[in-house]
């Protein structure tokens, strides 16, 4: 479980983000015709080759590269999991499962499909966000 210091919430660097990750969706696309899915951008990576494989690399080059800029500027948000690795793990090979299960990850779908207007998306979006909802329910509530 991750906890979130509310009282350190700044919605003006929440904007930013999500206009810079809208931005950068609709340049990839409208420069290169791609959508900007991670899940699809990282799954391809290891078995693209030729004009494919540059853009490839530096999108997921940015997203790491991101972190370590900000960290020059000052320092990241403090986060704190409280889960164990055994959690951690079963969490990412689930939602790796999904994405593959789903055709494509929250960016590929809520951001890049929803702005498409996609029917498929939508049903994606409405999906991730319900399993969600029932999975912290479940977790706060139940367990």
């Amino acid at each position: 479980m991750i906890d979130i210091a509310w009282s350190q919430f700044t919605p003006w660097t929440a904007l930013a983000g999500g206009a810079l990750i809208g931005v950068a969706a609709a340049i990839l696309l409208m420069f290169n015709g791609r959508i900007a899915g991670i899940s699809g951008i990282l799954g391809s990576l290891l078995t693209t080759r030729g004009a494919d494989l540059p853009w490839r690399i530096a999108f997921i080059g940015g997203l790491v590269l991101a972190p370590v800029l900000w960290m020059m500027a000052g320092p990241l948000p403090a986060i704190e999991i409280n889960a164990g690795y055994p959690v951690l793990i079963c969490a990412g090979l689930l939602v790796g499962i999904g994405t593959r299960y789903g055709s494509g990850c929250t960016s590929g779908h809520g951001v890049c499909g929803l702005s498409r207007f996609s029917p498929r998306s939508l049903v994606a979006t409405l999906s991730f966000m319900a399993a969600g909802f029932i999975t912290v329910y479940i977790v706060r509530h139940i367990i």
